[in-house]
């Protein structure tokens, strides 16, 4: 009890915050401070400056890293610069998830970028899990309004709520509703980093594959920002990072014009919704609102066709390999 009444005293804290926030100042951690190699062996390099990492695919393996520790709120950010050329099949995943911890009933935030045939574009696949709910995908997909392949663009998470940003622009929020019951997120996840080969679906539903005649594919990244509140995972409280909650000043809602900025987004960008997929969903998921105006303009794209569950390497065998080696956009 004692434990519960301190979290919930920290989620009144963390809630009532003033509304919107910067990424200014945010700290910038090290890959040695924060991070371990998950998989890929040399496929992982760490630059000198210590917070610039390249990850590798090629015809051996894919390769990734993982976060030290768990949270269970915060704000979780990178600078990703893509594959270019020729990528299809390519998947580059910045996500959070517990599937090493809660095997059967894991959580899970992603956003994953799928690479296309020469002269297409990269796009964005958004999802949740809750509980362990993989049966229920909650996928969106969208393009993006720049060449994600020509420089670095900052990708962010922010977990109290979850929101998903692009270039400080929020692309997708989702709140917790009482018709979603265990499917939200709830418990202390990870972060990772990977990129992997999803030539069975990823592009086309898998009609475009990974040509490795254009390997290595390399995902580069940096101001990798972790600031939030990791549990410990014997007491299950958070401790935050050090002037978090100051840096992290968010709020139950974003701002009028945060939201203005998504709806545009969305209205230009989104390609696909769960919410309107009625071969997978003959009735709508229950927190879905819909819109009949967007659900007409999204039956001009083809199907799509999803990955399955174990393409991330979640195995805790990975986790023992240790590395040691606000700008204004027109949308």
């Amino acid at each position: 009890m004692e434990t519960l009444s301190r979290f919930l005293v920290f989620m009144s804290l963390f809630s009532g915050l003033v509304s919107g926030f910067t990424l200014q100042n945010l700290p910038i951690t090290s890959f040695e401070e924060s991070y371990m190699q998950l998989f890929g062996d040399k496929n992982l390099f760490v630059h000198k400056d210590g917070k610039s990492v390249r990850l590798t695919l090629d015809e051996r393996t894919g390769s990734g890293f993982v976060s030290n520790d768990l949270y269970l709120h915060g704000f979780f950010s990178a600078s990703i610069k893509l594959p270019s050329d020729y990528s299809a099949g390519v998947v580059v995943a910045f996500y959070m998830s517990n599937g090493d911890t809660y095997e059967k009933n894991h959580d899970e935030i992603d956003f994953e970028f799928l690479g296309n045939i020469r002269g297409r574009e990269w796009r964005i696949q958004t999802n949740i899990y809750g509980n362990g709910s993989t049966h229920l995908g909650r996928e969106e997909r969208c393009n993006l309004w720049f060449d994600p392949t020509e420089d670095y663009h900052q990708y962010s998470i922010l977990c109290l709520f979850y929101l998903f940003y692009v270039d400080n622009v929020p692309i997708r929020e989702v709140k917790r509703t009482s018709t979603m019951g265990g499917d939200f997120p709830s418990k202390p996840m990870s972060l990772y980093t990977t990129i992997w080969d999803g030539s069975k679906w990823a592009t086309n539903g898998g009609k475009y594959g990974v040509n490795y005649k254009y390997a290595p594919y390399i995902a580069r990244f940096s101001d990798l920002v972790l600031h939030g509140c990791a549990v410990d995972p014997i007491e299950q409280f958070p401790k935050c990072d050090e002037g978090a909650i100051e840096y992290i000043r968010a709020a139950q809602e974003i701002s009028l014009s945060e939201r203005a900025k998504m709806e545009v987004f969305r209205r230009k960008h989104m390609t696909y919704s769960y919410c309107y997929d009625r071969t997978r969903y003959k009735v709508s998921l229950p927190e879905c609102v819909v819109n009949p105006a967007e659900a007409q303009r999204l039956r001009v794209y083809d199907p799509v066709t999803f990955g399955g569950i174990p393409r991330r390497h979640r195995s805790g065998k990975h986790r023992s390999k240790r590395s040691r080696t606000d700008g204004t956009v027109s949308i």
